[in-house]
């Protein structure tokens, strides 16, 4: 009897192949795994999230290539505190390296042989100067000459070729306003371009399984928090750069970094289409949290949203009202402030309800974390048997309009919220259904 095993797997996959489909994933691939045999593997299975419209970018390293090439030119190396010191006279070299490292992905992202994984692809790979960046300088003493940290993406630049479907190939390479060229950490350029994306996903590649403890056993996961403490107390080992790309990342707005084998065939895709996954995932779930608001959060809540009643979005509330409605709101924490908050009012018997005084703090507007408020205000009204969901809105309409609410009328809302209605603030009145 033939084993359906793949078919019980292939089935279970299609949440996770939903969950991916249209998210950007930055993937950050060093030199040794380029070198590695199974490289040809990993190009396959980026062929096959390209196909299931996952939102590729590739950053690639090249430190032992381009030790090669030193090497070959009778050049020596310097290193300072694990930077690459690059004279001008060795950049050329460097330069070299990376542009036939390049030319070699592009190559095999290009095959389409028949009875191959990437028969019929038809992959598009583009690449350019869309990292800026500017030089280390000195550091102890000791000038890094071309040696260079990111220091701007060209967000607009590479989204427009994810639009397009194209796989986006960022080499360890960034550019200043000055013409000049710099050696860059590739773990930087990941961590950065993921950040800078807000992508959904960075996915670190390295020898090992993923992040190993002092006996040698993997670890499934770190939050930020125990991550930072790993780094602080030197815990991290050869894994310490790895570890403080995938860190910086979520910090920044990244949901997930992960780090994983370049040597075990179908990492990839078993860290993004399984429960349990292959390697280490990074995350700062523990570090932030939306939940059901408390009483002692109504501090943080006036906080945040008297600048948005100032300028006339919010209604004004009072400390004292928050407290008697403050079983109504939902608040996101991060490491104990406040930096979102929503509020849900009830009409059991119009089966509707109300989201009101929605607020997200300025400086995390861009990680989605209005999305998953929204989300968790949803699900709630769904518990209460509603089935609509009503905004009102002087200022916002396009954002919720985006999510799926539609325009409505006054006379739309239940009778005694439209009894309340101000009709001097004029707002708008936008409805989604709860299906």
């Amino acid at each position: 009897m033939i084993s359906n095993d793949w078919l019980h797997g292939f089935r279970h996959s299609s949440p996770y192949i939903n969950a991916h489909r249209g998210r950007t994933v930055v993937l950050s691939l060093g030199g040794e795994a380029i070198a590695h045999h199974n490289l040809i593997n990993i190009i396959h299975d980026i062929t096959l999230l390209s196909s299931l419209g996952v939102r590729l970018v590739v950053a690639f390293g090249a430190r032992p290539q381009i030790q090669s090439r030193f090497d070959e030119a009778g050049q020596p190396s310097r290193f300072h505190e694990g930077l690459r010191i690059t004279p001008e006279a060795h950049l050329r070299y460097a330069l070299e390296a990376i542009g036939a490292l390049r030319a070699y992905l592009e190559s095999l992202l290009s095959m389409g042989l028949v009875n191959s994984p990437m028969h019929g692809a038809r992959i598009r790979v583009s690449s350019g100067n869309y990292v800026a960046a500017r030089p280390v300088g000195v550091l102890g003493g000791v000038d890094h000459g071309f040696t260079g940290r990111v220091r701007r993406v060209d967000v607009s630049g590479i989204d427009k070729l994810l639009e397009q479907g194209h796989i986006v190939l960022l080499p360890p390479v960034g550019y200043s306003p000055t013409g000049d060229a710099f050696n860059l950490s590739y773990e930087d350029v990941g961590s950065q371009v993921a950040a800078a994306l807000q992508a959904e996903k960075l996915i670190i590649f390295t020898e090992h399984q993923g992040v190993l403890d002092n006996e040698g056993t993997l670890i499934r996961e770190l939050t930020v928090r125990q991550t930072t403490e790993r780094l602080a107390f030197h815990e991290a080992g050869p894994d310490r750069d790895l570890l403080k790309a995938a860190c910086d990342a979520c910090v920044k707005g990244v949901k997930r970094s992960h780090i994983i084998s370049y040597a075990r065939e179908g990492a990839l895709l078993e860290e993004l289409f399984t429960r349990d996954g292959s390697g280490t995932l990074v995350s700062d779930d523990n570090y932030e949290q939306i939940r059901r608001a408390r009483v002692e959060d109504i501090g943080g809540i006036v906080e945040l949203i008297q600048p948005l009643e100032e300028q006339g979005i919010l209604v004004r509330r009072s400390r004292e009202l928050l407290e008697t409605e403050i079983d109504c709101f939902i608040v996101a924490e991060r490491d104990g402030t406040i930096v979102g908050c929503a509020a849900l009012y009830a009409f059991p018997d119009e089966k509707a309800g109300e989201l009101s005084c929605f607020a997200v703090d300025p400086a995390y507007r861009r990680a989605g974390r209005g999305d998953d408020i929204l989300a968790m205000v949803e699900g709630k009204a769904r518990g209460l048997g509603l089935e609509r969901l009503f905004v009102l809105t002087t200022q916002t309409e396009h954002w919720f309009r985006e999510r799926g609410f539609q325009p409505s009328t006054v006379q739309a809302l239940p009778g005694p919220k439209l009894a309340a209605y101000n009709t001097q603030r004029n707002s708008k009145v936008f409805v989604k259904p709860l299906a």
